[in-house]
């Protein structure tokens, strides 16, 4: 079971995300690093616990208003060895780019929110379903992204996010009934949950479900995941 931390990024400040209201997004507090370094996060984070991944989303560049330059070359020097699974607001055609020269380490996200259209799935079928992440957004009920991606599997890498961003930060648990149906649907591929993790009661009935991991944050600030917690995990819920 891989528990990713995940960091939120916007105007270069790590900020506390809740329900997927963005705007409403602040600098965040927390009892792992001081001030809102994204940086001094991340190396509070690694401090906490030896995770293999960490998730960026570069809210900036998913809204639209430019992605924060450098900002994933500042955490990969911090953190060697971990691989950064980076949300930058890509378009699959940027990503197929991307991807010639990406540094070893950076893994891109695709959103679906910010898939447009037909062209847009064209080019997610055709990139390399072992270099990238997708990222299946929900906002509420409504699956945010054009419904063929959602219904066809065969579209999917081998990995994906299941991100229920009115679960993010609500403390209200996750949605474990939409994870297990992904989970049957893909088949083979490692399907992790975002949104709604708040302890390891939580993780355990996610792995129940299927899932190969979870995304957390609010959790980890709030200490309702523990360090010791996230030792019993890594030799408790292996997939």
């Amino acid at each position: 079971m891989d528990v990713i931390p995940v960091i939120d990024v916007k105007h270069g400040q790590a900020v506390r995300a809740r329900r997927g209201n963005r705007a409403s997004y602040r600098p965040i507090e927390t009892p792992l690093a001081e001030g809102n370094d994204p940086v001094a996060l991340a190396l509070g984070l690694r401090a906490l616990f030896a995770f293999p991944m960490l998730y960026v989303a570069d809210l900036d560049g998913i809204e639209g208003r430019g992605r924060n330059a450098g900002l994933a070359e500042r955490l990969a020097d911090a953190l060697p060895g971990v691989e950064l699974l980076i949300d930058e607001g890509a378009s699959p055609c940027s990503v197929a780019a991307e991807l010639a020269t990406a540094r070893a380490g950076f893994t891109p996200v695709v959103g679906t929110e910010i898939l447009k259209g037909a062209d847009d799935v064209a080019a997610l079928r055709a990139l390399a379903r072992e270099r990238y992440v997708l990222s299946l957004d929900f906002k509420g009920e409504a699956f945010s992204g054009p419904p063929e991606v959602l219904e066809n599997a065969d579209l999917w890498p081998e990995r994906v996010i299941v991100m229920t961003l009115a679960k993010v930060g609500s403390g209200e648990g996750p949605d474990l009934q939409r994870v297990a149906s992904l989970v049957e649907k893909g088949g083979a591929r490692r399907i992790y949950a975002a949104g709604g993790v708040r302890n390891r009661a939580d993780i355990a009935a996610l792995s129940g479900a299927g899932a190969a991991g979870v995304l957390v944050a609010s959790a980890l600030h709030d200490k309702t995941i523990t360090a010791g917690d996230l030792d019993e995990i890594a030799g408790r819920f292996r997939r």
